[in-house]
């Protein structure tokens, strides 16, 4: 395609700048959307809250007048269950560690273990038989030489093995980061509601209230671990739950001090006082941490994306000049 305007070694300025303007219009356009048609996390954890409470109301019910839980048994999850029973390849420590990463990952169906286990199985040979056909069947990258399509084959089964731990990882690692960061703000508040008299239970659910819209998931879990200290006959195993589903050390301290708390009558404000200033101290080291890193980590960007975009514009129109003066010269 001939050029119709200035040219910059060789391509047309114009053209390039109206596929710039098209990329950043649709930018705009999906940043909209996605601010738009933001959803409220609100709804969904107060449906959470509601579930786990009939779950327990369930739990007394059928401890006393031997009554059927009131929630229907996943058809789809006792098939995966009784396959993988059929053929050994679930294991219950294997089981029980899968569920706690699930509930650390704020998934709180506890059937979806087995699909997770049951993915470990499948995709490999899904995928590895895809490979195999794409690779060596069709023959679809005659270029590769033999040790790279064994690696390739390779990387494809491992991936695909690893691909369910990956995903749940990356969600336990996302929920604890989100967690930890409203944790701080968390522990002022129950100690604002000690100090004002409140019980625990009552200062749990109104912390998950206050910090449910700015924290969603450190709101959820206050709220879980307030319906637990109504409903559970040990107030300590509500705690123990709590650390249970957030894979945090911080959590867990919190936890050790409230147990403790309950158990030997030692003021819960000043203990959540001391607590709440070493995590924002955490925070502020954190922070500075990241600040430190940050001009060797703009290294890179700044080489990459900012020179050559103030090359191009200072130098620019310098060099489209000169290339119109030796065209038309």
């Amino acid at each position: 395609m001939e050029a119709t305007g200035p040219t910059l070694l060789g391509i047309d300025v114009v053209w390039v700048a109206t596929l710039l303007s098209a990329v950043a219009v649709l930018a705009v356009l999906t940043a909209i959307y996605a601010a738009t048609t933001a959803k409220d996390p609100m709804a969904k954890r107060v449906k959470a809250l509601n579930a786990r409470r009939e779950q327990l109301k369930a739990g007394i019910v059928a401890s006393t007048n031997k009554r059927k839980p009131l929630t229907k048994k996943n058809k789809a999850a006792d098939n995966v269950r009784n396959l993988l029973t059929q053929f050994k390849m679930v294991q219950t420590d294997q089981l029980e560690a899968t569920q706690k990463r699930l509930g650390q990952a704020g998934i709180r169906s506890k059937e979806l273990a087995y699909f997770i286990i049951f993915a470990r199985f499948v995709l490999p040979v899904v995928l590895g038989l895809f490979a195999v056909v794409m690779i060596y069947v069709v023959d679809y990258f005659p270029e590769w030489s033999a040790i790279k399509k064994y690696g390739a084959l390779a990387l494809t089964v491992f991936g695909s093995y690893k691909a369910p731990d990956i995903w749940l990882k990356n969600k336990v690692d996302k929920r604890s980061k989100a967690i930890q960061k409203g944790l701080p703000d968390a522990l002022d508040l129950l100690v604002i509601c000690a100090e004002a008299g409140l019980t625990v239970d009552a200062a749990f659910s109104r912390v998950s209230k206050e910090l449910g819209k700015a924290y969603p998931e450190l709101g959820d879990e206050f709220g879980l671990t307030a319906i637990e200290l109504g409903f559970l006959n040990e107030r300590r195993n509500a705690f123990e739950n709590l650390a249970y589903r957030v894979d945090l050390e911080a959590v867990r301290g919190v936890v050790t001090t409230m147990i403790q708390t309950e158990k030997y009558g030692t003021p819960l404000a000043s203990a959540l006082r001391v607590l709440s200033a070493e995590f924002r101290n955490e925070r502020m080291m954190r922070a500075e941490e990241k600040a430190a890193r940050l001009p060797a980590i703009m290294t890179v960007p700044l080489i990459l994306f900012i020179l050559p975009t103030l090359f191009v514009v200072i130098l620019g129109p310098a060099a489209c000049s000169i290339s119109d003066s030796f065209i038309n010269g």
